[in-house]
Formats: C-alpha cells, sequence, structure tokens
C-alpha cells in the first residue's frame, strides 16, 4: 500500500501516464464521476470550482461504472460526453473501479485513509498537502460551503 497520495501513478483519460508527484503541496478533490447519474451535474460545479479556485484546488475526475451502471462508456466516449455537456477542463482519468474485489489501489488507500468508501457517483475525498483526507457523500456539491470552508 502506498504511504502517501503522491506515490500513485494512474493513467489520464487520453492514457498518457500520470504520476500524482506533480500534485505535491496541493489540496486535491478525488471524485468518482459518472455521465448517467442524477448527481451528473455536479460535472458543471466541478468545472466551476477548478476555474474559480484552481489556484487552491485540483480536481481529479476518475469515472466508474460501479454503481447503476452509469458510466458504460469507452474512456473516448467519457472524454467527449465532458467536453461536450460541460467543456470540462479538469484533469479526467481512465475509467476504473472505486469499490469491491477490483477496486483500485488509490481507492483503497482513499477508503484506509477515512474509513469510507464511495456509495454512490460524485463522492469525494479532499486530500490537503498534510496528508489528511476528508470524505464527502455525493449529496455535497463541490461549491458547497463545507468544501470551499476547506481550500
Amino acid at each position: 500500500m502506498a504511504n502517501s497520495i503522491y506515490d500513485f501513478k494512474m493513467n489520464a483519460l487520453d492514457g498518457a501516464p500520470i504520476d500524482f508527484n506533480k500534485y505535491e503541496g496541493k489540496t486535491l478533490l478525488i471524485v468518482n464521476v459518472a455521465s448517467k447519474c442524477g448527481y451528473t451535474p455536479q460535472y458543471g460545479d466541478l468545472q466551476k470550482l477548478h476555474e474559480n479556485f484552481g489556484d487552491k484546488v485540483t480536481i481529479l475526475g476518475f469515472p466508474a461504472n460501479n454503481f447503476g451502471g452509469q458510466e458504460p462508456g469507452s474512456n473516448e466516449e467519457i472524454a467527449e460526453f465532458c467536453q461536450k455537456n460541460y467543456g470540462v477542463g479538469f484533469q479526467m482519468f481512465e475509467k476504473i473501479s472505486v469499490k469491491g474485489d477490483d477496486q483500485s489501489p488509490l481507492y483503497a488507500w482513499l477508503k484506509e485513509k477515512t474509513g469510507e468508501e464511495p456509495t454512490w457517483n460524485f463522492c469525494k475525498y479532499l486530500v490537503k498537502p498534510d496528508g489528511t483526507v476528508k470524505f464527502y457523500p455525493s449529496k455535497v456539491k463541490p461549491m458547497d460551503d463545507e468544501i470551499l470552508k476547506e481550500l
């Protein structure tokens, strides 16, 4: 198991590898996303957070099909959907599993740190540079005071 969030390496939506050590010293908001969910409009809020507070928080989106089959698309389809519908400019990654037997090591690490794993799409983990991690359920929107006060 990784000691730090900065020990991870994962592929971007276009397949390019990203070493998380490039995020060292930054506050991260890690979100499991889906294109066909009641919470999908949060993509718009995530983009707004990225545009308005990008100097204070780095958003990392992880498409996952763990809940209700709400992210059935390929990485290419997900990229097209995000750009066309929400103008997503924050970092998106390849589709992963966020719970279960095939859970991504990143999400296993987040679960170990918080005791929480995603219960649905658009759950959020706020990772501070000091290593503290806070979990927010889907119903907490990216622009809610609960998150903004932590930035």
